[in-house]
C-alpha cells in the first residue's frame, strides 16, 4: 500500500481555474489546529513560497511579495479547499473562474502596474 501526503499531491502543484487558465502553483498548506490536522485551503504566492524556502532568500523573496501586493489585498492567496474539485500528481482543478478569486487580483495589479510599464512588453 502506497502512503500519500498532503505534500505529495498539492505542493508545486500547477493551479488552473474551471476553464483552464492557470493561476500559479501550490506553494504552501493551511492546516486546521485539530488533532489530526486538516488541509483547509492552498496558499500561493511568494508570501507563501518565502517561509518554505527558509534563511535569508526566503525572507527576501516574501518580502518583495507584500512590497508587490496592492495594500488592501490579503496575502498570501488563499483558496479555500472546498473550491478545489480535482487534484492529482500534476494539477489542481477549481470550480471557479479565474475572476473569481484573489489570485487573479494580484495578476491584474501586477500586470499592470509592474509588467505592462516594461518596455516591448505590449506586444
Amino acid at each position: 500500500m502506497d502512503i500519500v501526503t498532503a505534500n505529495d499531491l498539492l505542493w508545486d502543484r500547477q493551479i488552473f481555474d474551471r476553464d483552464g487558465v492557470e493561476l500559479g502553483k501550490v506553494d504552501d498548506l493551511e492546516l486546521s489546529e485539530d488533532d489530526p490536522p486538516v488541509v483547509t485551503a492552498l496558499l500561493c504566492g511568494p508570501t507563501a513560497l518565502g517561509p518554505r524556502i527558509g534563511d535569508r532568500i526566503g525572507t527576501w523573496w516574501a518580502a518583495v511579495g507584500r512590497r508587490l501586493r496592492p495594500r488592501d489585498d490579503p496575502y498570501p492567496v488563499r483558496i479555500p479547499l472546498d473550491l478545489v474539485c480535482r487534484f492529482d500528481r500534476r494539477e489542481v482543478r477549481l470550480r471557479v473562474r479565474a475572476d473569481e478569486l484573489p489570485a487573479d487580483r494580484f495578476r491584474q495589479w501586477t500586470r499592470r502596474h509592474v509588467v505592462e510599464r516594461i518596455p516591448g512588453s505590449r506586444r
